[in-house]
């Protein structure tokens, strides 16, 4: 169903705005980077991991596993391999030369 909405958009503009609104959007962002926050305080991320692209990482590599692979629900496997690989070393690596 994801995947035919994010098709839909395309042709109905209006859908982009309505999906990010009942998609979680900026309350789902603040909740990530508040754990990120949290993990920089306890010194279990760097400072540089605190930004919003960052937060939205794991929901979005999340709706690529929906929406691409047209999966009813996602393995265990890959939800370890979205935090595993890619989250944490990111969050942990990610330098704050800005």
């Amino acid at each position: 169903m994801l995947r035919d909405l994010l098709a839909a958009v395309a042709d109905d503009p209006d859908l982009l705005t309505l999906l990010r609104e009942q998609g979680g959007g900026s309350s789902t962002d603040a909740a990530w980077l508040t754990l990120l926050e949290r993990a920089a305080a306890r010194g279990e991320a760097t400072a540089g991991a605190v930004h919003p692209r960052v937060a939205s990482v794991p929901m979005m590599l999340l709706r690529g596993e929906y929406a691409l692979r047209g999966l009813p629900e996602v393995p265990d496997e890959v939800l370890t391999e979205i935090v595993d690989e890619v989250f944490l070393p990111l969050v942990r690596g990610r330098a704050i030369d800005r």
